[in-house]
């Protein structure tokens, strides 16, 4: 497992390798520039110690001068090169993610809160940059390094090459060590992070009920208590990574300060030049300082394992309804049928909200489903939209099986207006052009004319560019309503469920809301789900729902002369009147 997506975080950056390729080229001359600097200081050294010629220190100068300039350019270029690279790496993969994401079945998002999944959009992702970037970069260079200064150092003194050497066995072995416990202790930390973001985006998005509840006092202990927690893993992790450098610093300065003196006695002999051992001494820096980049870049790696495992998870995760790929039909009518069909939710498989229900909608048919709350109204509208599968029986449209149907194409022709509509953040126009993008503008206002949305958009200073707001909050019910409303006009639909459209609105959005809906429903296969009389009375049928199983059906007139449920839910609703 570790293996595979380590090799698969690595396979992330292949499709960049021409930047890639170019970058290691500059990396490579950088890396032997900034190994050849050492060998200017060993010659103005002996040069000065020894014959004492000013234009062999003059010649070193400007070699170093030189070595600089170009270091300093290849430097820059590999950096560029390699983390322009790593962006475009994290940038494909946030559009993967988020696609699957898109994906999934609805019952996959019953499971998950929103802010998991904005988490491993963000802060999971985040970690993966600077894996795939900034980090590979730095941690190639300093490999680079290492390499380059042992081959200088065994080719100034094998001797003092082999005590220097030492000390990097037991810090490799360190390093291994201390990357499991990063590792595992990363993971930890981000869990603890999403689950703080959660609080987080549970509380924004419910700011009007926290506020009218006085909860923010509350939601802020209840949020400072996932941070701290938190807080106190990524404590842990850094005293983890604190103890471990103490370690490798101690000993690779150690070893150092233990090659100062052996050189010094060979210096003393005459078996090294000053110049000679001044060198080594700085290659034996580089190495010590590229070590420890190297750990410290460890730790990072094994924190985007942690992250990577999420992500891929993710990634690698199949809906259990295809977002793609079935039969369309040359030509729907609208006929729905629903053949003893049972149903309970994944996350509560213990609880049937639909038990063996059978109905049939012809097309052009107006059905109204009534019962008490819980009675699986809505469910009913889910599963004919294919937001979930049965778990037994079959629905079909025109005569055919909605799991052989391509599922884009069906929801297609399934327009929804909902009790509470979801719009967007942007435009009226934006949110209306929803229902079929790349509309113009004379379509929108022609389906906000349908809907009775024109003339309260016109009085707006900015009309139909007017901002709604997140989830419109800029709008009143009715106005949101008869946005919706358009919305599912210029969709055109052949089937249009109506889910509690008006059971939120005074009087006069209601009757607004209700000529809109009557125009809009003309010729479609209409399922509408609904309390109030006002709305179910002109159903051409009344399909009445208890404890998931259809207990009555009929015409209105019909079943308010049996002594039955659908009689008391209308009784009620006059007295409640």
């Amino acid at each position: 497992m570790k293996s595979a997506t380590l090799k698969r975080l690595l396979l992330l950056a292949r499709p960049e390798w021409r930047l890639l390729g170019l970058g290691l080229v500059f990396l490579a001359l950088g890396s032997a520039m900034s190994l050849l600097y050492p060998q200017g200081i060993r010659l103005i050294i002996d040069g000065v110690l020894g014959s004492g010629r000013r234009e062999m220190v003059d010649k070193a100068a400007l070699f170093m001068v030189a070595v600089a300039f170009v270091q300093g350019l290849a430097i820059s270029l590999r950096f560029s090169l390699i983390s322009v690279a790593g962006e475009r790496a994290v940038t494909r993969i946030r559009e993967q993610l988020f696609s699957r994401i898109l994906d999934q079945e609805i019952g996959f998002f019953d499971e998950r809160r929103t802010g998991e999944l904005t988490n491993r959009l963000s802060s999971d992702t985040s970690v993966l940059q600077s894996a795939v970037s900034a980090n590979i970069s730095i941690g190639l260079r300093s490999l680079a390094q290492v390499v380059g200064a042992l081959g200088f150092l065994v080719w100034t003194s094998p001797v003092l090459t082999l005590l220097m050497l030492a000390v990097v066995p037991p810090v490799a072995i360190g390093a291994m060590i201390y990357g499991r416990r990063v590792r595992k202790l990363s993971r930890d930390v981000q869990d603890a992070l999403a689950s703080a973001s959660e609080v987080a985006e549970e509380a924004i998005s419910g700011i009007r009920t926290v506020r009218s509840f006085t909860a923010e006092q509350a939601e802020g202990v209840r949020y400072a208590g996932k941070v701290r927690h938190a807080y106190e893993l990524a404590k842990k992790r850094v005293y983890a990574g604190a103890s471990f450098i103490a370690a490798a610093s101690f000993a690779a300065y150690a070893a150092a300060a233990f090659v100062f003196w052996y050189g010094g006695r060979l210096v003393v002999r005459g078996q090294m030049t000053v110049g000679g051992l001044t060198s080594f001494l700085v290659y034996t820096l580089i190495v010590a300082f590229s070590l420890g980049a190297l750990a410290d870049l460890w730790a990072d790696f094994m924190r985007a394992l942690g992250a990577a495992e999420r992500v891929f998870e993710l990634l690698d995760r199949k809906p259990s309804i295809a977002p793609a790929g079935g039969a369309q039909l040359p030509k729907v009518s609208g006929a729905v049928e629903l053949a003893q069909v049972r149903f309970a939710y994944p996350t509560r498989k213990d609880v049937v909200v639909i038990d063996d229900v059978s109905l049939k909608l012809d097309p052009g048919e107006i059905v109204a489903v009534v019962g008490p709350s819980g009675a699986g109204k809505s469910t009913l509208a889910s599963l004919i939209a294919r937001l979930y599968d049965p778990d037994a029986g079959r629905i079909a449209l025109d005569g055919r099986d909605i799991r052989e149907l391509d599922v884009t194409f069906l929801r297609h022709q399934i327009g929804a207006v909902a009790q509470e509509p979801i719009l967007f953040s942007t435009s009226i126009a934006e949110n209306i052009r929803y229902g079929r993008p790349g509309a113009s503008l004379d379509e929108v206002i022609s389906a906000a004319r349908t809907a009775n949305a024109h003339e309260f958009i016109q009085k707006f200073p900015q009309g139909y560019e007017t901002l709604v707001g997140e989830r419109g909050v800029q709008l009143s019910g009715g106005q949101k309503q008869r946005v919706a409303i358009a919305r599912a006009v210029l969709k055109d639909p052949r089937i249009l469920v109506l889910d509690e459209a008006t059971s939120a609105l005074d009087a006069e959005s209601e009757h607004l809301v209700k000529e809109a809906l009557e125009r809009l429903m003309k010729g479609r296969t209409t399922l509408i789900i609904a309390h109030r009389l006002s709305t179910v009375k002109d159903a051409g049928r009344v399909v009445v729902l208890d404890g998931g199983r259809i207990v009555q059906s009929g015409p209105h007139a019909a079943l308010l002369r049996e002594d039955g449920l659908y009689r008391k839910l209308v009784e009620r609703q006059f007295v409640a009147a």
